[in-house]
């Protein structure tokens, strides 16, 4: 008999077999009711996670029922699949969600009104805009000691340093689990737990700067977490720095 729209099943929920036990349902009333809606499993796949795969009830003549192993392999595997799913949409989604706060970063820059007010964007907005802790820039001097610019989250290194942390050949290096540094970081080295550091080249004639990132929580930089963003950000930062320098000439 065909159901009428008031007699329509409610959507059938993870509880419902306690509440039907409860209720006093029993299994020839589920099969009744599966023969009335042969499109329930259709209409709610998810049930069939709950259903075990069928034995064969005769094992006397001593064959193997290997298709009950295969069907719960195959669960199995699907269950898997769709777990790697929305671990792939969740990653994908936070990757969205990364690059758009450096595009928005880079174009506040591009809007930077002087040299200075760049400086200032980069030491104290930045860190806001990429959703970090802090932001502060390196740059390499000759000078015998070390010291910090008048400009709040800039600091003179010693030259060679640049090369001593990343290395020769590398732009970029990850940290994690670590102290802060008070020559990259300044006074606010004692809550930074987590860095990444990016080496900036104002050109041949320019000094060698580093970008420094730092976050409270341990684990953000991992070591061979993808650096593609950052380093788009960090050619930006050279880039917008350089040009501003080369305006004042």
């Amino acid at each position: 008999m065909a159901d009428r729209p008031q007699d329509q099943p409610k959507p059938w929920r993870a509880g419902d077999s306690a509440a039907g036990a409860a209720g006093g349902i029993r299994a020839g009333d589920v099969v009744a009711y599966l023969r009335d809606h042969p499109d329930f499993l259709e209409r709610h796949p998810d049930a069939l996670h709950f259903l075990g795969a069928p034995r064969r009830r005769d094992s006397s003549d001593g064959v193997l029922d290997f298709q009950h192993f295969m069907l719960e392999r195959l669960r199995h595997d699907v269950g898997s699949l769709q777990q790697e799913q929305k671990s792939l949409i969740a990653m994908s989604r936070s990757n969205l969600a990364s690059q758009g706060r450096v595009h928005k970063a880079i174009l506040t820059m591009l809007k930077a009104l002087s040299f200075e007010h760049l400086l200032q964007i980069i030491t104290t907005d930045l860190a806001v805009l990429i959703d970090v802790d802090i932001v502060t820039l390196g740059v390499e001097s000759t000078a015998a000691r070390t010291t910090s610019l008048p400009v709040h989250g800039v600091h003179l290194l010693r030259a060679g340093t640049v090369d001593q942390l990343l290395g020769p050949d590398r732009d970029t290096l990850l940290s994690t689990d670590i102290r802060g540094d008070p020559a990259l970081f300044g006074g606010a080295a004692g809550l930074v737990r987590s860095q990444a550091l990016l080496r900036l080249s104002f050109g041949r004639s320019g000094p060698v700067g580093l970008m420094c990132i730092g976050t409270r929580k341990a684990g953000t930089f991992c070591p061979g977490l993808g650096t593609e963003l950052l380093s788009f950000l960090a050619r930006a930062v050279e880039i917008t720095i350089a040009q501003w320098l080369e305006r004042g000439r």
